[in-house]
């Protein structure tokens, strides 16, 4: 899988701020299809910092009405990658 379609965008929710202060780790929304070993790679070549750790999590779609038609959001997948000490990822600093 190519590196640059495995991450989709970095994931900046109050939530995912508290993991980046608190355990070094950093969340993106990734390919559906894509694994643990892919994203590591991704992350490791495209930003050059040490990963130590990748979780993934599937999302489901939400339920969402449109007056008496109900819908569904796209089911989508999320990964949450640990660095090693003493590395960051710049473009999570300026939010």
């Amino acid at each position: 899988m190519e590196l640059y379609s495995v991450l989709k965008r970095p994931l900046i929710t109050e939530k995912s701020t508290i993991l980046r202060e608190g355990a070094n780790a950093y969340v993106f929304e990734i390919e559906r299809s894509a694994t643990k070993v892919d994203v590591r790679r991704a992350v490791e070549k495209i930003f050059k910092v040490v990963v130590t750790d990748v979780r993934t999590v599937n999302m489901r779609g939400k339920k969402k009405r449109h007056g008496r038609i109900i819908g569904r959001r796209n089911h989508w997948k999320k990964a949450i990658v640990t660095l090693a000490p003493g590395n960051s990822i710049e473009i999570f600093e300026g939010a």
